[in-house]
Order: C-alpha cells, then sequence, then structure tokens
C-alpha cells in the first residue's frame, strides 16, 4: 500500500512508495534555482540508496540538477522530457 503524500514544503511535495524505496519530488511550476535547492533538501532526508524521480517544468533543471548531483555525489541514473516536463532519476549516494 502506498504511504499518502507528505509535505516537504508549500511548493514541492515527496512521496513514498513502498514497492522499493522510491520517492517522487513534484517541482513542476518551480522556477531556477529552485528546482534545485528543493531536491538537495529532499536528498538530505532520504536514506542511502533510495531512488527519488523528480519532475520539472523548468528548462533550466537540465542544468541546474546533474551539477547539483556533482556536487552533492548523489547519481543521476535516468533523464527524460515528455513535453515541457524534465523528469530526473536520482539515486541517494
Amino acid at each position: 500500500m502506498a504511504r499518502p503524500k507528505a509535505r516537504v514544503d508549500d511548493d514541492a511535495s515527496i512521496s513514498h512508495s513502498s514497492v522499493m524505496e522510491t520517492s517522487r519530488l513534484d517541482l513542476k511550476g518551480l522556477k531556477c534555482p529552485l528546482p534545485a535547492l528543493k531536491l538537495r533538501k529532499a536528498l538530505t532526508r532520504l536514506a542511502s540508496g533510495t531512488v527519488i524521480v523528480v519532475e520539472c517544468s523548468d528548462p533550466l533543471a537540465a542544468i541546474d540538477i546533474p551539477h547539483l548531483l556533482q556536487e552533492t555525489g548523489d547519481h543521476l541514473e535516468d533523464t527524460s522530457r515528455d513535453s515541457s516536463i524534465l523528469t530526473f532519476t536520482v539515486r541517494k549516494a
């Protein structure tokens, strides 16, 4: 059974899946630098090995999020784009 969404703050929500340690972070509508800052904050709350799927609508997130992950040492496992939504799959180091 999936856990209910837990509010990270007013602009982003994070939800968890019990199938595998996977979280989702909805950052659509936020502009640079907020998607990277919200992801950084969310990563501090996750256990090592957890996968987080991040959805963003800001095109600059394609630059900011990989750069953030280089700084934090976490792993970008996949990136995709569907229309105006960028999706990043990140594994917490």
